[in-house]
C-alpha cells in the first residue's frame, strides 16, 4: 500500500474540513530559519532575509526549497541591476549604424522578470497562487482587510 505524503500545515488547513482539528494533532514544530547560500550577493542576500522569514512562518518552506528560493534571490539581484541600467541608458539605444534598437538591458531585465514570476507563483508570492497554497484565516491572511461600506447595488 502506497504512503501518504504530508501536506505543510498551511495547505492541510485549505484542504481540511471546517471541523478544526483537536488540540492534540495540531502542529507543533519549531520553526527553522534556512541559512542564506553564501554564493548570493548583498541585493539576493537582502531579498532573501526580506522573504524566508515570513515564508517559514506561514509553514510552507522546508529545507528542500533552498535551491528555488535562492534561484528567485538572484533573479531578483539581476533584475534590480538591468532596472537600474535601463533607467540610466533607456529602452532603446542607438546602433552601430545609427539606427535606435531596444536596449539589450531590457530583454535582461524581462527574462529575469518571468524568472521571479515562474519561482515565485511556487511559493505563494502572487494572489492567484496565494489562494492555492496558504490558507486565509484572520490571523495569517495576506490580503489586505476588506473595508466594510454599505451594498447600495452599485458595482464600485
Amino acid at each position: 500500500m502506497q504512503e501518504r505524503k504530508t501536506k505543510p500545515k498551511g495547505l492541510k488547513e485549505i484542504t481540511a474540513s471546517q471541523h478544526k482539528l483537536p488540540p492534540e494533532t495540531k502542529e507543533a514544530k519549531p520553526s527553522r530559519i534556512l541559512e542564506c547560500p553564501p554564493e548570493l550577493g548583498p541585493v539576493a542576500r537582502q531579498e532573501w532575509d526580506r522573504i524566508v522569514g515570513e515564508l517559514t512562518q506561514l509553514g510552507v518552506l522546508s529545507s528542500f526549497d533552498r535551491g528555488p528560493l535562492a534561484a528567485y534571490c538572484t533573479a531578483y539581484a539581476l533584475w534590480i541591476d538591468a532596472m537600474e541600467m535601463v533607467q540610466k541608458h533607456g529602452a532603446m539605444i542607438k546602433s552601430p549604424n545609427g539606427f535606435p534598437i531596444q536596449s539589450p538591458y531590457l530583454s535582461h531585465l524581462n527574462k529575469q522578470a518571468e524568472i521571479m514570476t515562474r519561482i515565485a507563483s511556487e511559493f505563494g508570492f502572487t494572489p492567484a497562487s496565494r489562494s492555492r497554497i496558504f490558507s486565509f484565516t484572520q490571523k495569517n491572511s495576506m490580503l489586505l482587510d476588506a473595508v466594510d461600506e454599505p451594498d447600495d447595488g452599485r458595482p464600485w
